[in-house]
């Protein structure tokens, strides 16, 4: 009877504590929706910053201009080369002192959208690079200009190339989002770090935090696994 007494305290006890840890998550739900929201949105507008730079460094490095290549080399170096944190500090403690001061949601898109694009351009680099070089002398024999060849031939084949780890980049700038917290951006780490701070519960806020990067992830995934498919369609090749 005694163990059956404690048996029933334990379990009315689990109960009630998963009840207290739901009606938290319920309670604080517009925080973290929030909180996931402004996690999208700079994972959104640094993804397209970091596309946008990944191609322009990376066709920077493959151009005949030889001032276009150094400048493309120095951007991949530096910012391949300095912490991403670094990168964040400097640009929201350290431009005020140059007269540049930048809101936190724009210095968090710059910074991740400009590291990124450093590791981006060598994709590039390296998906165009290795397309038949058959392609090429096909559009010379075309009487194709360089120009012509490289956006109506090489990268449109390069492209379902660039697709897979492109996604795997986009998935690591969602994760590095959450360093943006340091500089006070509300996203969904924020939340979860003044949730537990004011609450004093930790399981609950970093449990939501786990699921929500989890499922942005997957996300992530499946769109582009969905424009690989696509774009490989078009290209008349079988699905990967």
């Amino acid at each position: 009877m005694a163990n059956a007494r404690v048996t029933a305290r334990a379990f009315a006890f689990q109960h009630v504590e998963r009840i207290w840890m739901m009606s938290l998550i319920y309670e604080a739900r517009w925080v973290f929706l929030e909180g996931i929201l402004t996690t999208i949105k700079i994972t959104i507008a640094a993804s397209l910053l970091a596309f946008a730079m990944a191609f322009l460094a990376g066709l920077g490095r493959i151009s005949p201009f030889a001032p276009l290549r150094w400048l493309a080399l120095v951007y991949i170096e530096v910012f391949r080369g300095v912490a991403l944190l670094v990168q964040l500090f400097w640009m929201f403690f350290v431009l005020p002192f140059f007269g540049i001061v930048l809101d936190p949601i724009v210095t968090a898109v710059l910074a991740l959208g400009l590291c990124n694009g450093a590791y981006g351009a060598e994709i590039v680099r390296g998906a165009i690079k290795s397309v038949p070089h058959g392609q090429s002398e096909a559009a010379c024999a075309l009487n194709y200009s360089r120009q012509q060849a490289l956006w109506k031939i090489l990268i449109p084949q390069a492209i379902p190339m660039m697709l897979p780890p492109f996604g795997n980049l986009a998935i690591e700038l969602l994760k590095a989002t959450a360093l943006v917290s340091l500089i006070t951006v509300h996203d969904l780490s924020f939340q979860a770090l003044t949730l537990q701070q004011t609450t004093m519960r930790t399981i609950e806020p970093f449990t939501v935090v786990l699921a929500g990067y989890f499922l942005i992830a997957i996300v992530i995934t499946g769109l582009f696994r969905l424009a690989e498919r696509q774009t490989n369609a078009r290209l008349g090749r079988g699905a990967r």
